[in-house]
């Protein structure tokens, strides 16, 4: 296991769920999952799956995520894909746009295979808040645009959004390199960041530099 200490926030796992619904506590359950593992501010690998909740999935998430009852129906179940998933992540740090509603998913999937991962979470959105003040909102689609991204597939499909906000994450990584001198930004310093208040981001990132 890498010490605490050498993590950097360019070697990271970003991840994004597609899901029943709104809240694992009421029983919903993740449907997809879709991952990218940075390495030293490359993408070096990838993990996708479908899973079958043993719920049906309702018309109006059929809709918004283009994942069907049909398509989920031979899938694995969520333990199946979760136990390999925490093979994936090994002890690397953790990123998702809108970091609470995917950490509650992750947590509560593992919870059920009674796994843990040892890795710390940060938000990308709650980071482009921070950095972005002049974007029109911070949905990752208006961010994508906004920071001229390319599109990875879409949106609402979790491979396809873990990417793009993979490309998110390493363009606010550079941006801070390139406006405040700082190479290799530790992850801590990223969550941090998403703290702060959002006027006072310029400040704290200055400060950082001595």
């Amino acid at each position: 296991m890498r010490p605490q200490q050498d993590r950097s926030a360019d070697s990271v796992i970003v991840l994004d769920f597609e899901t029943t619904g709104l809240s694992p506590d009421r029983g919903d359950r993740a449907i997809e999952i879709g991952a990218v593992r940075i390495e030293k501010g490359r993408i070096t690998d990838r993990f996708q799956q479908l899973m079958n909740p043993g719920m049906r999935i309702n018309a109006f998430i059929e809709r918004y995520t283009g994942i069907t009852n049909a398509m989920v129906r031979e899938a694995p179940p969520c333990s199946t894909v979760m136990s390999g998933f925490r093979d994936f992540i090994e002890d690397f740090d953790l990123v998702a746009h809108n970091a609470s509603f995917d950490s509650r998913f992750l947590d509560a999937e593992f919870r059920r295979i009674r796994a843990q991962y040892p890795g710390n979470f940060a938000c990308s959105m709650l980071v482009s808040r921070r950095l972005y003040l002049e974007a029109p909102c911070h949905k990752l689609g208006t961010l994508v645009e906004f920071r001229q991204l390319p599109r990875c597939g879409s949106f609402h499909r979790a491979l396809a959004d873990a990417e793009m906000t993979a490309l998110l994450w390493l363009g606010m990584l550079d941006d801070i390199t390139n406006r405040y001198g700082i190479d290799a930004a530790p992850f801590s310093l990223m969550q941090t960041l998403s703290r702060v208040p959002s006027t006072s981001a310029h400040d704290f990132l200055r400060r950082w530099t001595g």
